[in-house]
């Protein structure tokens, strides 16, 4: 029986992070190159991963200019990752996108798609890709980002909740396949983080993407990556299976009737 109640060192980790050109991923990339990992961001946006080199360490960072979506290209990326990089400690799926506020009949169904492959196959690509490593080490991390939209119902937020209710159950059910093996899976989700998305989803309309945080204090992505860092550093033998994570001005919908006039 184990009983080592050490927490793990993070100059120890190796941690690759996708949706690492801004927000969450962003933050998590830089909290755990603070700490002494060894990082791979990756992302599409090659000038802002090239920054982010040059304001880190760049001997223990590599980037990987690669969208999730690309399962082909996801594979010989990690094929072709120098030695140092190539035992993956830590996964985060933090890439993702939201995309339009209308109700279902009136959504836009390429939105809808292009939600569905970066949220939920793109997600699915990384673990596939990566997980076979892990269970050959019988060592590993999966964090996935998921929302506490995939809980909590809003109007206009249809596939992009079933997305994030997807991320929580497949979280789950890595749990359920890995069990024996010293390989921990965690969904985080937060509520109301004050991150690009918002100005994505209502593309580029400054005004219309604003309006989610106006009038209180959502949370900073450095709230989020805290949370990943601590579940992720953690003694071995504990698993956080799901954390919620919300600002203090931020609650549950409540359940909504529609009255006859």
């Amino acid at each position: 029986m184990n009983t080592d109640m050490t927490p793990l060192s993070a100059k120890a980790l190796t941690v690759m992070v996708t949706g690492a050109t801004a927000g969450i991923g962003e933050a998590t990339i830089k909290r755990f190159h603070e700490a002494g990992s060894t990082v791979i961001a990756v992302g599409r946006r090659r000038d802002r991963l090239l920054q982010l080199r040059l304001d880190c360490d760049d001997t223990r960072m590599h980037i990987l200019e690669l969208d999730v979506r690309d399962r082909a290209g996801l594979v010989t990326a990690l094929d072709e990752l120098p030695t140092a990089f190539r035992n993956i400690d830590v996964l985060v799926n933090n890439a993702g996108t939201a995309l339009g506020m209308e109700p279902a009949h009136l959504a836009n169904w390429d939105d809808w798609e292009a939600m569905v492959d970066t949220n939920v196959k793109g997600v699915m690509n990384c673990v596939r890709a990566i997980l076979p490593r892990m269970c050959e080490r019988d060592a590993g991390h999966i964090v996935n980002i998921g929302s506490a939209a995939g809980r909590y119902p809003y109007p206009g937020g249809n596939v992009y909740g079933g997305t994030k209710a997807f991320i929580q159950q497949f979280s789950l059910n890595l749990r359920a396949d890995l069990l024996g093996r010293n390989i921990r899976v965690t969904s985080v989700e937060p509520g109301r983080v004050r991150t690009e998305v918002s100005l994505v989803r209502f593309k580029g309309d400054k005004r219309r993407a604003e309006e989610p945080y106006r009038g209180f204090q959502p949370l900073h992505p450095s709230d989020i990556a805290e949370t990943i860092f601590w579940c992720a550093t953690l003694p071995r033998h504990v698993n956080i299976n799901r954390v919620e994570v919300m600002p203090i001005a931020q609650a549950f919908n409540p359940l909504r009737i529609c009255r006859d006039e």
